[in-house]
């Protein structure tokens, strides 16, 4: 069902029989987003603002867009200008958290959620998963005197205020068919973009590279250059947004592979990754994550990280910098 449904939305032509039947609904839906805005605008919904400057990364589609990496370099560059970086996510596909959770090596990831546990793996900073974002930033400028925080996803959370708002696109699928949430992959009209400070194309003004080595999902200090694997057969098993990137990766380093497509975001089991008992299987970290305490030494993993244009690192800077001086 959900392969289905990212070729019906992702598919050209734009219409499909099924997308004519969900286009009311998807009028509904626009109806619902145009008239929350205008309620949190007048008032009539609370709006809380904060002490310190709010940066959301976002996205205006369903599925994977590059975002968890670009927060993971920004947390890196605020940092290097001398900012108290604080991370704040709601633990998307977890049991809602209602006390503010902070995220530490330890931590549950059924509890905090694939993506707050890859960044908290990459960063030295402080990050809390709370299903009410408030609460998490509150504690963040409380408990650990965070003078900047970002927020991974939340671009339509408008019951937190923002200072800057990023939104990433992916420039090979774009925005789909081009309708709104159930008849395509929007979950705000392409018009959003105008509002928003900086929009990053995924494969313009940022790009994804992996390592060289693959990482063991049981043990990430055992490394393997990714040349060892080529000329083996190799089980690809992906639960992330945009499955066909990861595939295409791996087929450029020359390897042989067997695509295995999960749901964005999927609970993985023994089961799923038990391909053989003798057969290599590789992931994405987001994956890797959610498998550690069942993983075997067939198992390994890719690090990617996140290369962003100095002209977008800079503007970034300067609007934070004139934010601060206010």
């Amino acid at each position: 069902m959900y392969n289905f449904i990212l070729r019906l939305w992702y598919q050209k032509p734009r219409f499909h029989p099924i997308t004519c039947l969900l286009l009311p609904f998807a009028a509904i839906f626009w109806l619902i987003i145009q008239v929350r805005r205008i309620c949190y605008k007048i008032g009539i919904k609370k709006v809380t603002h904060f002490s310190v400057p709010i940066i959301v990364v976002g996205n205006i589609t369903v599925g994977g867009t590059g975002k968890t990496p670009l927060v993971i370099r920004l947390v890196e560059l605020m940092q290097s200008k001398g900012y108290q970086v604080g991370v704040v996510s709601r633990g998307y596909g977890v049991k809602p958290i209602r006390e503010p959770m902070v995220v530490r090596f330890e931590s549950d990831v059924l509890s905090v959620g694939d993506e707050a546990m890859v960044i908290g793996n990459h960063v030295d900073a402080p990050i809390v998963v709370c299903c009410s974002r408030i609460k998490a930033i509150e504690k963040l400028i409380h408990d650990f005197q965070c003078d900047v925080i970002i927020s991974d996803d939340g671009l339509q959370h408008y019951a937190m205020a923002r200072d800057i708002e990023i939104v990433v696109v992916d420039m090979e699928r774009q925005f789909g068919n081009g309708f709104l949430l159930p008849a395509g992959p929007l979950r705000e009209p392409i018009s959003r973009l105008g509002s928003v400070d900086v929009v990053v194309h995924h494969g313009l003004d940022m790009c994804l590279k992996n390592d060289d080595a693959w990482y063991g999902v049981l043990d990430n200090t055992q490394r393997k250059d990714v040349k060892q694997f080529q000329g083996q057969i190799i089980h690809a098993i992906t639960g992330i947004g945009h499955p066909e990137r990861f595939f295409r990766q791996l087929r450029a380093l020359g390897l042989t592979i067997i695509e295995h497509v999960f749901p964005d975001h999927y609970l993985f089991t023994l089961e799923d990754i038990d391909v053989g008992k003798n057969e290599i299987v590789v992931m994405t970290e987001k994956d890797a994550v959610k498998c550690h305490s069942f993983a075997d030494n067939r198992h390994w993993f890719i690090k990617t990280h996140a290369v962003l244009d100095s002209a977008v690192e800079q503007q970034l800077c300067d609007q934070l910098a004139r934010i601060n001086s206010k």
